[in-house]
């Protein structure tokens, strides 16, 4: 079980180096530039993804009501962290590290 978690944890890195260094590439920027912005997005979508019982939740249980006439139980909001969160997360860190280096000159522009 800890070696799926792990190969979970590692794809997802995998994943979102590669669409990161697709999208640097696209635009011509630097993939240690953009690394940490696309580490927001990475992270805000596997939460979103990972979470139920939020507003788009309560969106389609109102508009089920709204036609059906039933009301459902509401489901409270859960966050349920996975191994795909935390490689968003660690992906996020990494990339922070490499903006704040970016900011602070310690790695140089082009």
């Amino acid at each position: 079980m800890i070696k799926k978690n792990i190969f979970i944890l590692f794809i997802t890195l995998a994943a979102e180096a590669l669409i990161t260094l697709l999208v640097s590439r696209a635009f011509s920027i630097r993939f240690i530039e953009i690394m940490f912005f696309s580490g927001v997005v990475f992270t805000a979508l596997t939460v979103w993804f990972s979470s139920s019982g939020g507003m788009v939740t309560r969106f389609m249980d109102s508009t089920a009501s709204a036609m059906t006439g039933f009301i459902p139980k509401r489901e409270e909001f859960s966050f349920r962290p996975n191994y795909a969160v935390l490689g968003s997360v660690i992906f996020l860190l990494i990339g922070l590290v490499f903006f704040i280096l970016l900011l602070t000159n310690v790695i140089p522009p082009i």
